[in-house]
């Protein structure tokens, strides 16, 4: 049984819990904790199968459950993408092996991806995904859909099905035109310039008026400047069914970031300007942002430090996303509130989860300072290495396991 007393609410008021059921005997007494739903990440890469010299589900939840994370959504472009029936049974056996390998019953969701060969097997799995996965503009792996007809046609099946349709809103035909025109500049910060928020503002554009064309239920990804909340903004006013999710690195890193972390700056959609972040905390406090999804996506150092057009992009995340929300706190940049509406709330009401005990006890006061030798993803580093932040995990219940995680 684990029991916990005296711990604190969102708002500081101490509070007992129920007890929790568990082979474990614990007792948590603590007033510095505060207790907050545990977070669910509604946008991962964890690799498997293909490319697990990056990432697999053995490290992976390692590092979820050190973020004080319990529920993820896994994205579709592994090798072989999530695309057939076939494939995502193949999927969640090697998941499963792995999680009962290193003894953490992680809660997880699998996104299947959209393919223009494969939208027969989408209907299959119905019952079986979280949401299907549209890359509007090329990223890591090759799922594309880059034609209006088969772009039409997904939306259509995931509303006869009342499916929802996530979207990397990046307008591929424009993204290529601008390669070709900054081909010669070979600046990791080009990265920005050649996928500006006009790549990203035509796809928004595309898919909220395919939304709206067939009442779709829509999950706009990583959600990174001004020009893109407004759109959704005006989506929402018009009571279309459209949510936004953003990251933690288009929250706490823009393009000043290329000169120090170079290769390891470049994401999809890119780092955007200070002011877009601005933007971004302003949509949290209007309810315009939705969700913060850790977009964790590693890539190992040695494949970061290649020149820029053969660094892949992303980056690890799931790790410190709560410890950077934590320290966002402290800098009145965000209420408790809102961190529990962006990391458990929301995503639990877009698609509809049922229920569970898991929690996070966080110190608020703790101060720690991120370093590449303390992570558990495989990959090894963060963009935020020797960052000092305040606020963070202490404990994480998952399921009545206890995991200290400090």
């Amino acid at each position: 049984m684990i029991r916990i007393e005296k711990v604190k609410d969102q708002y500081g008021a101490l509070i007992d819990i129920p007890d929790i059921e568990s082979n474990q005997s614990i007792i948590i007494n603590n007033s510095n904790l505060t207790l907050l739903p545990a977070l669910i990440d509604p946008h991962v890469h964890f690799r498997t199968p293909g490319h697990e010299y990056k990432e697999n589900w053995l490290t992976a939840a390692q590092a979820a459950i050190r973020g004080g994370y319990t529920t993820v959504f896994d994205m579709p472009n592994t090798l072989p993408p999530t695309i057939t029936e076939a494939y995502l049974h193949e999927k969640k056996t090697l998941i499963n092996a792995q999680l009962q390998e290193i003894g953490i019953p992680l809660r997880y969701q699998l996104f299947f991806g959209a393919d223009k060969n494969h939208l027969d097997e989408i209907v299959k799995v119905k019952h079986e995904i979280i949401g299907i996965k549209v890359f509007m503009g090329c990223s890591t792996g090759n799922l594309v859909i880059d034609d209006d007809e088969s772009l039409e046609k997904v939306f259509r099946i995931a509303a006869d099905n009342n499916l929802i349709v996530a979207v990397h809103a990046e307008d591929e035909h424009l993204m290529r035109e601008r390669k070709a025109e900054f081909k010669d500049r070979k600046e990791y910060a080009v990265h920005s310039e050649i996928r500006n928020v006009q790549v990203a503002c035509r796809a928004v554009k595309k898919a909220i008026a395919l939304t709206e064309r067939f009442g779709t239920k829509l999950y706009i990804l990583h959600v990174s400047s001004n020009e893109e909340v407004r759109l959704i903004d005006r989506a929402k006013q018009a009571g279309l069914p459209v949510y936004a999710e953003t990251t933690p690195h288009h929250l706490f890193l823009d393009t000043s970031a290329y000169p120090t972390l170079k290769g390891k700056a470049v994401v999809n959609p890119p780092l955007r300007l200070n002011s877009d972040r601005e933007a971004l905390f302003s949509a949290i406090h209007q309810g315009i942002i939705d969700t913060i999804g850790s977009d964790h996506a590693p890539h190992t150092v040695a494949e970061k430090e290649k020149a820029y057009g053969e660094c892949p992009s992303g980056m690890p995340g799931i790790e410190t996303t709560l410890k950077l929300l934590l320290n966002a706190h402290h800098e009145n940049l965000l209420s408790l509130d809102e961190i529990i509406s962006l990391t458990s709330k929301r995503a639990r009401e877009i698609f509809n989860l049922g229920q569970n005990n898991d929690i996070v006890l966080v110190d608020l006061k703790k101060e720690t300072q991120v370093s590449d030798n303390e992570l558990k993803t495989k990959c090894g580093w963060s963009p935020y290495a020797g960052r000092i932040l305040r606020g963070c995990p202490v404990y994480t219940i998952l399921d009545g396991h206890c995991y200290e995680v400090t």
